[in-house]
C-alpha cells in the first residue's frame, strides 16, 4: 500500500481539521463569527441567525453559499470577517513538514475557505512553506466542495492526472468527486456527524480508499 502511495503525483489535502487536529477547535471560533455576522448583515438576534446559518449549511453546503444564492451577499467582507481568528490553538508540527517535504509528488491545498485562512493556519503550523499552491473558495468560483464542478476547475487548473492523485479529507462526502474521478482517497477519521461516511449523506460507499487516525505518523510512514 505504502509503495503505491508513493508513486503519486499529486497530493491534495484538506485544510481545517486535516492538516490540523480537530481537537484544536478552530471553527468554533470562525462558527461563532459566522453567527454574528448574520446577525449583523440582517439585523437579528444571534439565536435568529444561529437557525439561518445551519439551514445554509445543510441546503447550499457553505453558509456563504447560502447566504450568497438567496440573499446576494458580498462574499469578500464575510471571509474577512469570519477567518479572523485566533490560530495559536495550533500547535507547530515539525514532523508534518519534515514528512510534506520527503513526500514525493506536488502538493496543494483544497479548502472551502480563504487563502488567507490557510495562509494563517499553515503558517502557525510551520507547514507554509512545503505546498505548491492553495486552491481556495475563491478560487472555486465560491461554489464549495462537494459539487463536483470545482474539481474539474483544480484539476484543469494545476494540470492534474487524476488517476496519479490522491486527496485527503476529514469530511467522507467531500471525497466522492475526487473518487469519481479516479483519485485515491484518504478520509482522515473524524466523529462529528457531518463528516462521517455513515453520516454525512453517502454512505460508506467504497470512495475512501485509507482512513487514518494520526496524519503526520501517517504521512511519515508513506515518506518513508
Amino acid at each position: 500500500m505504502m509503495a503505491s502511495l508513493r508513486d503519486t503525483g499529486v497530493w491534495i489535502f484538506d485544510l481545517d481539521n486535516t492538516l490540523y487536529p480537530a481537537s484544536c477547535n478552530l471553527f468554533a471560533q470562525v462558527d461563532r463569527r459566522i453567527g454574528d455576522f448574520i446577525a449583523g448583515h440582517f439585523g437579528i438576534t444571534y439565536e435568529e441567525a444561529r437557525v439561518m446559518q445551519k439551514r445554509f449549511f445543510r441546503e447550499h453546503g457553505t453558509t456563504l453559499r447560502g447566504l450568497m444564492v438567496e440573499h446576494d451577499v458580498d462574499p469578500v467582507p464575510f471571509l474577512d470577517y469570519v477567518h479572523d481568528i485566533d490560530v495559536s490553538p495550533v500547535a507547530p508540527c515539525p514532523g508534518m513538514a519534515d514528512a510534506l517535504n520527503r513526500l514525493p509528488g506536488r502538493k496543494i491545498i483544497y479548502t472551502n475557505g480563504s487563502v488567507r485562512h490557510a495562509e494563517n493556519v499553515t503558517r502557525q503550523l510551520g507547514i507554509d512553506g512545503c505546498f505548491e499552491a492553495t486552491f481556495g473558495i475563491v478560487e472555486a468560483g465560491y461554489v464549495p466542495k462537494p459539487d463536483p464542478r470545482p474539481y474539474d476547475i483544480l484539476v484543469n487548473h494545476y494540470d492534474i492526472d487524476p488517476t496519479r492523485a490522491c486527496m485527503v479529507e476529514d469530511i467522507a462526502r467531500n471525497l466522492v468527486p475526487a473518487h469519481a474521478l479516479g483519485m485515491t482517497t484518504v478520509w482522515v477519521r473524524s466523529e462529528a456527524d457531518w463528516s462521517r461516511p455513515d453520516a454525512g449523506g453517502v454512505g460508506t460507499g467504497n470512495h475512501i480508499d485509507h482512513t487514518v487516525d494520526d496524519l503526520p505518523a501517517w504521512l511519515e510512514e508513506v515518506a518513508g
